[in-house]
């Protein structure tokens, strides 16, 4: 089941090879994370300079059964979201992380036998 992704452009024109990245990359994710009940992402233009370029900041949030987890953040100032393209691959994969990571507690939580139960 894929999972439904808004996408939202802040101060930056919507841009079709874009848009299908992120379905790409949202859909990669709820391959592999089948908890993923929605995504959603928001594209900013954080710098506009017409010297250097423009730095982009990307927010995606994934939302789960009980609660939401976001990755984002404002890029360095090296210069390496000045293609909204990497912006992307790297905020997905720092949310994939962190959905992978929550899997990995969740299936702990699951696997723990109950207290009555632990040998001493």
């Amino acid at each position: 089941m894929k999972a439904p992704t808004k996408v939202s452009y802040d101060g930056v024109d919507p841009s079709p090879a874009l848009s299908a990245d992120i379905e790409r990359y949202a859909s990669k994710l709820a391959r592999l994370v089948p908890d993923l009940l929605g995504c959603e992402v928001t594209v900013s233009r954080i710098e506009s300079s017409h010297k250097q370029g423009n730095r982009y900041l990307v927010r995606v949030r994934g939302k789960l059964r009980d609660g939401w987890l976001e990755a984002g953040k404002t890029p360095e100032p090296d210069r390496s979201h000045g293609d909204p393209h990497i912006a992307v691959r790297d905020s997905f994969d720092a949310l994939q992380r962190q959905l992978e990571d929550h899997q990995g507690i969740q299936r702990d939580r699951s696997r723990a036998r109950p207290a009555d139960q632990v040998a001493d």
